[in-house]
């Protein structure tokens, strides 16, 4: 090998361990940069008790696996044992692996409040038992625990048959998976939609499955979604809310008086959460029937008063329109622009009128906000025209929004014509202390607006304003902030004068087309970095902006500081796209492997796995021809073509439509792909050195012989590997025979070692031998040992052959190492579940397990000469490439498609073997 020769592998390690090092910088910061967990834990008063509820013998027997729970604690899990339930029935559904446990949380809390209240309500949370079964990786019993919900249902309005106030629905929580199970119950063909009329979903992945690793799983999403698009007017009486939890999911900041972002599990039990759900819960109850109202408004009405804006005001379904202002207090007429006022143990209540005639003119909007954070109402709007005291004002207080630690409502002067002033109430305040202000403003001052840096600055440029703050909030507009792949770094930096004490600063990332906010608190002066990314694109529909709010303290200087973040970018890769990498790693070894038929057709010799990589895995082989085709695809002409040929559609069309396809994401998958097969090709061929350096200290190789492709011994194993996945689980006949060919893999490494260490010795034992034979003076000169030099060039072509045969059979084994990882999931689920069915049903591989079973007992005992005397080696060493593309272009949303394609390579170079 040249200089050149030896340089190609240093520099393509440099390069692929940079793209390895990438991708974990990716990972890393999905799974640890992210703020923290604010949850407070949720903790039992009393000793959590599950009472199991008896189902009928047919349900038990038909669902073995199952169960169904009423939760309770201390007395009144006492009173629930004979099953005479008074309240309303709350079905809690775990998610992915999840306890039927989980219900505590819920469960204890609404007891506690239904105490508060002296039982007048009460609600009776059930939960199901599924077994903690892995449904978001196997999708072959999510059918089944939809049909086993239907029952439980039935089931838990039967206990409260006879009842004066008896239940005709249940309200569900689904966490995770449940949230999707519940979904589906409308998809169910006997199922009566009037069965359920609330479902709150938590941290659901309701669009697509997070590996869609079987077709059951991908068929059950697409009949879910399908359903609820086409039968929307079905569900116009079920009232549905999704609760996701943020980037700390890998999978709730927004929601008021929760305000923490929790991740995939700590949703269930982060106690600001439960406690807006349980508020929730108590004001959707109608007092006429004692159950969760029937109305669909009110419960809209409800949901958005918790969970979307909460005025800082206890729910009223019809607050009164008018209000009188009663009590002695003192009337105070306010004609400045701004105005702010601190209360201290004030004994007498007052009234701050602000007429409005004098400011329509000049200011647009009047912005107030009220650091007393009660319940009470504190803002009104009169129409008084002659006098600066009403007794009769509009409640503007419903109009107020609750943050962190003020009340603020900004109102538009032109929706309010009828108004001639703004009234606020300070009330007498023994021992409280708050601060009340007031701004009128012209919308124009206060909407500034921030270009976002270009994706390829690195953050190296920066888009930078400097606000002198004389108000108390300001807009600032993210203009070109549209799409998931971007990510950002804001920098807010606030300088006040330190001897005037402050109240803290509130900033808010406000995401208009979906309820993405993120709020952060702050002391002033301060310096905070605030992550600004996306969970959803910009839909083409929607004009608005993402907008950072800053309520802010006045005579304050705020310096806000936008850059590119590009380890936050690498972020949002790997979030929304990880699940495809394992297609992109295979595509690279098929091209590898496409590549060594190539060269081992063209020369005789196999290449080594990591030179091949470098020199065939190239992303311009594959990523135009699938560009091509989507581009095509956009033709009437083309896709009838296409669909005549009953071709599926190119995932990244599909992609690219739902907005979650981006420029250049294919190629930076692609190369990431690439550092992932490299350096796992490097730890495997590691493993086989130092594995096979053991080897030889502890046992004697055996000599190097040709096998036999078909022998009865063979046959026998096909025979018994078939029928364990016939019978069981074909991925565990995959598993068993993966680690037979790992076997012959390593055996085959151990002999060629031998065989190598061997020739090497031969090598200077001749060397020694002709140096001996130069000194010699002999006159009569030796004739030359040609047996043996026969001999030693023999052993020298087996051991050539031989290695050929491991390093044709390691690339082999890594394409299989991919299959047997992507049918991993329903390996586990099946030994999980053994107790219960020895046989997989529905299994999602069995038919691939049995074909790939036949293929590699023939396969790991072939050898590179049988290859290379094919006469199939022309075309088989072609069809990696169509594979490679085929993988990209239909396994990224359907990843149980990569097994097939590898098969098919697979079993062609079977036939290269044979023919």
């Amino acid at each position: 090998m040249g200089r050149a020769g030896r340089r190609l592998p240093a520099v393509a390690a440099v390069l692929y361990g940079a793209l390895a090092a990438l991708v974990l910088l990716g990972v890393r910061d999905v799974l640890f940069v992210y703020e923290e967990n604010r949850c407070s834990m949720t903790y039992m008063y009393e000793y959590p008790e599950y009472l199991k509820i008896k189902l009928p013998k047919k349900t038990a027997r038909r669902y073995p696996a199952y169960e169904l729970y009423l939760y309770g604690e201390g007395n009144y899990a006492e009173e629930n044992k004979n099953l005479i339930l008074t309240g309303i029935p709350i079905l809690f559904l775990p998610g992915n692996a999840g306890s039927y446990k989980q219900v505590r949380s819920l469960g204890s809390i609404a007891l506690r409040k239904a105490e508060d209240l002296d039982f007048k309500y009460h609600f009776n949370f059930f939960s199901v038992n599924f077994n903690e079964e892995l449904v978001a990786l196997y999708g072959g019993t999510l059918q089944r625990q939809t049909k086993f919900v239907h029952e439980c249902l039935k089931v838990i309005l039967k206990l409260y048959k006879g009842q004066e106030f008896a239940p005709t629905s249940v309200a569900i929580v689904g966490h995770s998976m449940g949230g999707l199970v519940a979904r589906a119950l409308l998809t169910l063909k006997n199922f009566k939609p009037e069965l359920i009329n609330l479902l709150i979903t938590q941290a659901t992945p309701h669009v697509a499955p997070v590996m869609p690793l079987d077709r059951y799983l991908t068929d059950f999403y697409t009949a879910v979604n399908n359903h609820w698009t086409l039968k929307a007017q079905d569900l116009r009486n079920l009232t549905t809310l999704s609760v996701a939890g943020g980037f700390r999911d890998y999978q709730s900041s927004a929601v008021p008086r929760a305000w923490a972002s929790t991740d995939h599990l700590s949703i269930v039990w982060c106690k600001e959460l439960i406690l807006a759900t349980i508020r929730a819960f108590f004001d959707l109850i109608d007092e006429n029937t004692r159950q969760i109202t029937e109305d669909p408004k009110k419960r809209m009405s409800v949901l958005n008063h918790h969970f979307v804006r909460h005025p800082g005001k206890i729910f009223e379904e019809n607050p009164e329109a008018f209000t009188e202002l009663t009590g002695t207090f003192m009337w105070i007429e306010v004609k400045t622009s701004k105005w702010t006022y601190s209360a201290y143990n004030d004994s007498d209540g007052k009234y701050f009128s602000f007429p409005l005639a004098s400011h329509r003119e000049s200011y647009s909007h009047v912005y107030c906000e009220n650091t007393m954070l009660d319940t009470s109402s504190w803002i009104y709007g009169c129409m008084n025209s002659n006098s600066s005291v009403c007794l009769e004002a509009a409640d503007l207080s419903w109009r107020a929004e609750l943050l962190p630690t003020v009340k603020v409502a900004i109102l538009k002067l032109q929706d309010y014509p009828s108004l001639s002033h703004i009234v606020i109430l300070v009330p007498p305040s023994a021992g409280n202390k708050f601060t009340l202000d007031c701004e009128f403003f012209k919308e124009d001052s206060r909407t500034i607006q921030l270009p976002v840096t270009n994706l390829f600055s690195f953050g190296l440029s920066s888009s930078k304003i400097l606000l002198n703050s004389t108000g108390l909030f300001y807009n600032i507009q993210l203009q070109h902030f549209n799409q998931v792949y971007q990510a950002f770094k804001i920098h807010v930096e606030s300088h006040c004068q330190p001897l005037i004490e402050r109240k803290p600063s509130v900033y808010r990332l406000h995401i208009p087309w979906s309820h993405e906010d993120s709020i952060t608190v702050v002391n002033i002066p301060s310096f905070v970095e605030i992550s600004a990314k996306l969970h959803m694109a910009q839909p083409e529909n929607e004009s608005r902006v993402p907008v950072l709010s800053i309520y802010s303290s006045s005579d304050c200087q705020y310096e806000v500081i936008l850059k590119t973040s590009f380890l936050q970018i690498l972020g949002q890769i790997i979030r929304f796209h990880a699940g495809a990498l394992p297609v992109y790693v295979v595509s690279n070894i098929l091209l590898t492997y496409g590549g060594q038929l190539s060269t081992l057709m063209s020369t005789g010799q196999c290449s080594e796995f990591s030179l091949e990589l470098v020199r065939a895995a190239k992303p311009y082989k594959v990523e135009p021809i699938i560009s091509i085709v989507v581009f095509l695809q956009g033709f009437n002409w083309f896709r009838e073509i296409w669909d005549s040929l009953l071709l599926p559609e190119v995932d990244a069309a599909v992609l690219s439509s739902q907005d979650a396809w981006f420029p250049l994401v294919s190629l930076i998958l692609f190369l990431f792909g690439t550092g992932i097969a490299y350096w796992s090709a490097v730890f495997f061929s590691t493993f086989l050195r130092i594995f096979s350096s053991l080897w030889l200290t502890l046992t004697r190789p055996t000599v190097l012989s040709k096998a036999k492709l078909i022998t009865p011994r063979r046959l026998c194993m096909v025979g018994s590997l078939a029928l364990v996945s016939w019978t069981t689980c074909g991925a565990f006949a995959l598993f068993i025979i993966y680690l037979q060919y790992l076997f012959k893999v390593i055996k085959l490494s151990v002999n060629v070692r031998a065989e190598q260490n061997m020739l090497n010795r031969e090598l200077e034992h001749s060397k020694e031998t002709s140096q001996n034979s130069i000194r010699c003076t002999v006159k009569k000169q030796d004739l030359p040992d040609s047996t043996s030099e026969a001999t030693q060039s023999l052993s020298s072509s087996t051991t050539a052959e031989a290695a050929n045969s491991l390093k044709i059979h390691v690339t082999v084994f890594n394409l299989f190492t991919w299959i047997v990882l992507l049918n991993l999931p329903s390996l586990v689920y099946w030994l999980k579940n053994l107790r219960y069915n020895v046989r997989l049903d529905p299994d999602p591989c069995r038919a691939t397990a049995i074909v790939l079973i036949c293929i590699l007992e023939i396969l790991m005992n072939s050898s590179a000469s049988e290859v290379k005397s094919s006469k199939l080696l022309k075309i088989v060493a072609k069809v990696p490439l169509l594979l490679s593309v085929a993988v990209l272009a239909f396994g990224r949303m359907h990843l149980y498609k990569v097994p097939h394609f590898v098969t098919f390579s697979l079993l062609l170079h079977v036939l290269c073997c044979v023919v």
